[in-house]
């Protein structure tokens, strides 16, 4: 395995983290709009 290839995968991992961070944030963020106005 080369260096360029172990790179790649690492930047890949990465994002891949920020992504799916950033969509948790997203979720959490709507489900707690949602529940501060809904009435049950």
């Amino acid at each position: 395995m080369d260096y360029g290839f172990a790179s790649h995968v690492l930047l890949w991992l990465i994002g891949a983290i920020a992504a799916v961070g950033f969509v948790l944030t997203v979720v959490g963020f709507w489900s707690l709009g949602r529940s501060g106005y809904r009435k049950d």
